[in-house]
This record gives structure tokens, sequence and C-alpha cells, in this order.
């Protein structure tokens, strides 16, 4: 058996949260999914529960520290971060990836485009950093 990837959904809906978990449960590999409902609590998990993600999945707009506010305080860089917001707005997906984010994706309205976008953001990046060497 293998070890599950660990990825870290940083969401402050409960109803998209909710969601992420059903795509992700029908996943081929064996995922655990650790949630935060804004980048405070993220960033608190990231610190002191010792939560070690190979993907962290963000929202954008979330209360108390939002998406900008999280990549502009989370200083590890050696694991994915993908931007998973509603905003087309394409100033915000420049200023996410110049923050540091490896990936934007913007979230689909209808349930078959949401499972197919967590899908591919799933088969893309996660896993990708059981390779990298520390420095």
């Amino acid at each position: 058996m293998f070890e599950p990837t660990h990825i870290l959904l940083i969401e402050d809906s409960a109803g998209d949260t909710l969601l992420v978990q059903q795509v992700l449960a029908s996943c081929p590999i064996p995922i655990k999914l650790h949630i935060a409902r804004d980048g405070e609590q993220a960033l608190q998990m990231l610190n002191i529960r010792d939560v070690n993600p190979s993907l962290i999945i963000l929202d954008l707009n979330m209360p108390r520290v939002g998406g900008f506010a999280f990549l502009q305080r989370y200083k590890p860089r050696n694991v994915p971060i993908v931007v998973f917001s509603v905003s087309p707005v394409r100033t915000d997906k420049e200023f996410a990836l110049e923050l540091g984010a490896s990936d934007y994706v913007q979230k689909p309205i209808d349930l078959p485009a949401f499972t197919d976008a967590v899908c591919g953001i799933i088969t893309k990046w996660a896993g990708r950093t059981e390779h990298v060497v520390p420095s």
C-alpha cells in the first residue's frame, strides 16, 4: 500500500470544500486532505502542527488572511501552490504567479467541470515534491 499524498486545501467555502473532498475520494491515488478555512489557519497548521503537504490548493478570497497574503507570508517554496479561485481577473492570476503560486486554475461553476478541474490539479501537481532534494 502506498503512503497517501498529503494535500492542504485552504478554502473558506464549506460547499467548495465538500465538493473537493468528494472529488478526491474518487481519485485513484490515496490522498490525505488537510483543510484550513483561511490563510491564517493554514500558516498555523504548516508551522505548528507540522503538516507537510505535497500540494497546497489555495482560494484567494477568504476572511482574515486571504490567498494573496498567504502567498506573501508562506516562505517555503518546495511545495507547489495551486490557486483555485472563481476570479476570472487576469491581474489576479498574474499577481498570484508573481507571488510564487505554481499555477492558477479558475473554479468552474458546474459540477462536471469542477470535478475535471480538481482532478487536473491532482494529476498535474500531486506528488511532485517527492523527488525534490532538500537544500
